[in-house]
């Protein structure tokens, strides 16, 4: 997503080439000639964000949204109430994303503390 002058972001596919965010698009097509820039939309990035926040209150009604692909929750009473384990709750709140919003996948990373969960949430992509 983005354009010759700033990827905003980069799929799988593309991050094989070399491509991330925050990389200027010239460069992005060096590295990956057939890449293909998609225009921003983020009226329809919000509803979406919207649709899985919906979601995140199930688990944590006070939950951080931090961006608008990323939040940070506290599971503990969620596990608590419901007698699941941390692994049992991510798989959960996964599926329940992919459901409400007809197919968006999320990461889960499930730690003691902020940092620890957001590299915990990298460990099973691609």
């Amino acid at each position: 997503v983005g354009g010759i002058g700033m990827i905003s972001t980069a799929n799988y596919v593309a991050r094989t080439f070399g491509v991330r965010s925050a990389m200027p698009g010239f460069i992005a097509k060096k590295l990956c000639p057939h890449l293909t820039f998609v225009t921003p939309d983020f009226p329809k990035y919000r509803r979406y964000a919207e649709l899985a926040r919906e979601v995140f209150r199930e688990f944590d009604a006070d939950f951080d949204a931090v961006s608008l692909d990323e939040a940070f929750l506290d599971v503990t009473e969620y596990l608590e109430t419901r007698g699941v384990d941390a692994s049992a709750a991510a798989a959960d709140l996964r599926a329940k994303v992919r459901a409400k919003t007809s197919g968006l996948t999320c990461s889960a990373g499930v730690a003691p503390n902020r940092r620890l969960a957001k590299g915990c949430s990298g460990m099973n992509k691609p």
